[in-house]
């Protein structure tokens, strides 16, 4: 494929908002986690948590979309001039010409969830006021339609929900719609916020860890759920004035369909994802610098995909997991680590597995516990997601 232009990007995440305070985490190696302290969970485990949104209603204008997810959402795009990159395109190509495409796992469920709290006593019946602004909170499409609403879009739009992979097919769709010829630029991201659902859902399947998660540690007990909104925008290159810039290179997706929760055991969705990434943009295993694992600290993930990543790169080219920093961000950790992959790839980083003090001597991948200051001129990003939803992302500087 041809290279498409990440013109502009911006990370919110339990390590801050924007991208500052993300690569000042990553550089002094703060990771953003805390113990559970959201509304009444009683759980024992961490979390990535964004703060203050729960003093942050939206504005009189959009309260109907008033949500966790698009309040994320709205905090995500006032960072590091996105708003203002994302009107600049707007007049650029035509409101009708940029595209809007987002992922979500948890949309407003957490609306859903305080709706049945306040039940009718008597026969069960939920809110009216929920009922009515269904479509604009809980409805998976809401983020979407506040986010091109607020921005001044009309292009295609879409939301994207396969599990934790959803922020990063955004990516592949993008390419796959400017291709056809439908758009000429496209707003991508995620949004996931924090919700019971996905807290007491992740523990009861026991893939919670009890302290801060610790990819590929021989003693990892399970991962750390966090939130985050990330966007970014794709144009097509301006070969005048896209020298050393970040760029999509190719994406691969799969979709091995082994178990609902479980990844195939020979790794082999990852493997072909990693596989039809390299081969779309044109490149070799040894062509890649560094690899940022899915890598999200529960037993299997981090064996079955260390076994993938052996078979696709061998033993010798760097790579890690960044969920010590910012927790599982599930919907939104395909664009989560995509804005990493970008500060890693423009400030010459490349960040170790937080958390993680002993390796696991099963794996076989060169990973990488501390940071290292070093040009990196592509990566690959892997995203994993329930049901086989398998997404690989290649990034460099043009």
């Amino acid at each position: 494929m041809n290279p498409l232009l990440v013109s502009h990007y911006t990370l919110t995440s339990a390590l801050g908002r924007g991208c500052e305070a993300t690569y000042a985490a990553l550089h002094a190696r703060r990771s953003g986690l805390r113990p559970c302290d959201f509304e009444d969970a009683a759980l024992d485990t961490w979390i990535g948590r964004v703060a203050r949104l729960e003093d942050e209603p939206l504005p009189g204008a959009w309260r109907a979309f008033d949500c966790r997810n698009n309040r994320l959402a709205l905090v995500g795009l006032r960072q590091d001039g996105f708003e203002s990159a994302a009107h600049a395109a707007r007049e650029r190509y035509g409101a009708e010409r940029v595209a809007v495409l987002l992922g979500t796992s948890t949309s407003g469920i957490l609306e859903t969830e305080h709706a049945y709290r306040r039940r009718d006593p008597g026969c069960g019946a939920l809110p009216v006021e929920f009922i009515e602004r269904y479509p604009y909170c809980h409805n998976t499409f809401s983020v979407a339609a506040f986010v091109r609403r607020y921005l001044g879009l009309h292009g295609p739009a879409a939301v994207i929900s396969t599990a934790c992979s959803s922020s990063a097919k955004v990516f592949a769709s993008a390419a796959r719609l400017m291709r056809a010829g439908l758009c000429d630029a496209a707003v991508v991201g995620g949004v996931d916020s924090l919700c019971l659902t996905t807290l007491y859902g992740f523990s009861a399947l026991e893939l919670t860890a009890a302290g801060p998660c610790r990819p590929c540690d021989v003693e990892r007990d399970g991962l750390s759920i966090g939130e985050a909104a990330g966007f970014a925008l794709l144009e097509r290159v301006d070969a005048a004035g896209s020298a050393g810039a970040v760029a999509l290179l190719g994406y691969g997706e799969s979709g091995d369909g082994y178990h609902m929760s479980h990844p195939h055991p020979q790794g082999l969705g990852a493997i072909a994802a990693m596989r039809e990434g390299l081969a779309r943009a044109g490149l070799a295993a040894g062509d890649i610098d560094y690899v940022n694992l899915h890598g999200t600290g529960t037993l299997a993930n981090d064996l079955i995909e260390d076994q993938a990543v052996s078979i696709v790169f061998g033993r010798g080219t760097p790579c890690s997991s960044t969920k010590g920093w910012t927790g599982h961000t599930l919907g939104a950790a395909g664009i989560a680590e995509a804005v990493i992959a970008a500060l890693c790839l423009s400030r010459g980083l490349m960040p170790g597995t937080l958390n993680t003090t002993r390796l696991d001597p099963l794996l076989t991948s060169a990973i990488r516990l501390d940071n290292e200051a070093r040009p990196i001129r592509r990566l690959l990003s892997n995203i994993f997601g329930f049901g086989g939803n398998n997404c690989s992302l290649l990034f460099g500087r043009l």
